[in-house]
């Protein structure tokens, strides 16, 4: 599977972000094949029919569309047609990083790593134009450098950024509450980091040096779930990542996620899924998602 690296500006900036016009970028977004990309990426459609395939789920894309990927997230495009105009926000994290201050900034934005709820939204064409014209003066800021050219860029993409989790925590009924600290970030992060060698909630209590009960009461008003369904969530996709990608079979899926038997891997899936492995995947290349 091809993974797509980020590059730096071809205007010349040398920060870890840009902005593409769909037309730019049509190669990718006309290929058929599943790819990934080492980069965040926020697509606004103003004008497109199809879909992407996308967390294992089929994403429909219209008019005044966005869509929000994560680093490494598999995706497969479905456009219908080169009728389309989207423009595309790409930044690797270092550049939240580097300019925020922030190391959790990215987990603290609704949209990416979510795996509760679409990772698209829909917005009116005013908002979208009003979104597209930002895009286009942080663009303009790229290519016409000027000493200040940076804090402008920083400025209009946080603006940007949270504008749009503001809508999505709107659309998908989420709480937006100050955090009293940050160890549902944190443990959101860590999850990100060690899904695959540590399932128990005790583990990452361990790390973030509290008790279970204080990363689940943080969980719970950061994201009104529990610890422990954030934890299966996450496992769960991992699941269904390899068994769609990875062309392992379900002894060498459970050995790399460090279950003790594949059969512990069937049972949890079939308790989260109500369905096999077999049946999960004869679903999914039946393009029932």
């Amino acid at each position: 599977m091809e993974t797509i690296k980020f590059h730096k500006s071809e205007c010349g900036v040398d920060i870890l972000l840009n902005v593409l016009n769909g037309k730019d970028a049509r190669a990718s977004y006309r290929n058929k094949e599943t790819f990934n990309t080492d980069f965040f990426e926020i697509l606004l459609f103003k004008k497109a029919s199809g879909a992407v395939i996308l967390n294992q789920k089929k994403i429909a894309i219209t008019d005044n569309t966005v869509i929000f990927i994560s680093p490494y997230q598999k995706r497969k495009w479905e456009l219908d047609s080169d009728d389309f105009d989207f423009t595309i926000l790409a930044f690797q994290e270092d550049f939240l990083n580097d300019f925020f201050s922030d190391k959790l900034f990215t987990y603290r934005l609704l949209y990416f790593y979510q795996l509760n709820h679409p990772l698209s939204i829909q917005i009116s064409k005013q908002e979208m134009q009003k979104a597209c014209d930002i895009l286009t003066e942080i663009k303009t800021e790229l290519v016409n450098r000027h000493p200040d050219s940076i804090h402008i860029v920083r400025s209009l993409t946080y603006y940007l950024l949270l504008k749009f989790n503001r809508e999505y925590a709107s659309i998908n009924k989420l709480p937006m509450h100050k955090p009293e600290n940050n160890y549902a970030y944190q443990y959101k992060q860590l999850l990100e980091l060690y899904i695959k060698d540590k399932k128990r909630i005790d583990d990452y209590a361990f790390l973030l040096g509290i008790s279970r009960i204080t990363i689940n009461s943080a969980v719970k008003k950061q994201f009104n779930v529990t610890a422990t369904h954030l934890l299966k969530q996450r496992l769960l996709f991992e699941i269904k990542n390899d068994l769609i990608h990875s062309g392992k079979n379900v002894s060498e899926i459970a050995d790399d996620l460090h279950f003790s038997e594949p059969g512990h891997l069937m049972r949890f899936f079939k308790i989260q899924t109500g369905m096999t492995t077999s049946e999960f995947l004869a679903d999914y290349q039946n393009g029932i998602f």
